[in-house]
C-alpha cells in the first residue's frame, strides 16, 4: 500500500516511519496468546494493543512525539513542526490495512521525533552560509 507524502516533510520520512512499524494481524496475536496460555483479551491488554490506523492517528501518540521533540530541540515545537508530526501520522496510518494491529507501546514518538531533528539539522546545514577558504 502506498503512503502519500505530505507537503513539507522530507520525502523519505513517511517510509522511513512505516519501516519501523511493529504490526500483526489478530490471528497474529492469538497464536502468541494461545501460546503464551492467556487470552487475547489479557494480551491486548498488556500490550495496549489496537487498530494500527487508530494508534497511527491518535492525539497520545501525537503529544508523546511532540513532547521527545521539545525535549531533543530544547523548546516547544512550532506550529509547522506540529503541523509536520500530524501530517507523517496521518500519511502512514491511510496506509495501513485495516486488519493490521500495532501496541501503544512503542517507541515511534522518540524515533519520529529524532528523525525530524536530524531532517531539520540536514535542511539548516543546506541553507548554511558557506565559509570562504
Amino acid at each position: 500500500m502506498t503512503h502519500p507524502t505530505p507537503l513539507n516533510v522530507p520525502v523519505d520520512l513517511v517510509p522511513r516511519v512505516v519501516k519501523l512499524l511493529s504490526t500483526r494481524t489478530l490471528h497474529q496475536f492469538a497464536e502468541e496468546a494461545r501460546a503464551d496460555g492467556e487470552s487475547l483479551r489479557d494480551l491486548i491488554e498488556r500490550y495496549d494493543i489496537d487498530y494500527a490506523w487508530h494508534v497511527l492517528g491518535s492525539q497520545r501518540l501525537l503529544e508523546a512525539t511532540l513532547g521527545e521533540l521539545a525535549s531533543l530541540l530544547q523548546r516547544e515545537p512550532t506550529e509547522q513542526q506540529r503541523a509536520e508530526v500530524a501530517a507523517v501520522f496521518h500519511a502512514v496510518a491511510i496506509g495501513q490495512a485495516n486488519d493490521q494491529l500495532m501496541s501503544f507501546d512503542n517507541d515511534l514518538a522518540q524515533q519520529l521525533a529524532e528523525m525530524m531533528v536530524e531532517a531539520l539539522g540536514s535542511a539548516q546545514s543546506e541553507h548554511a552560509p558557506s565559509e570562504a577558504a
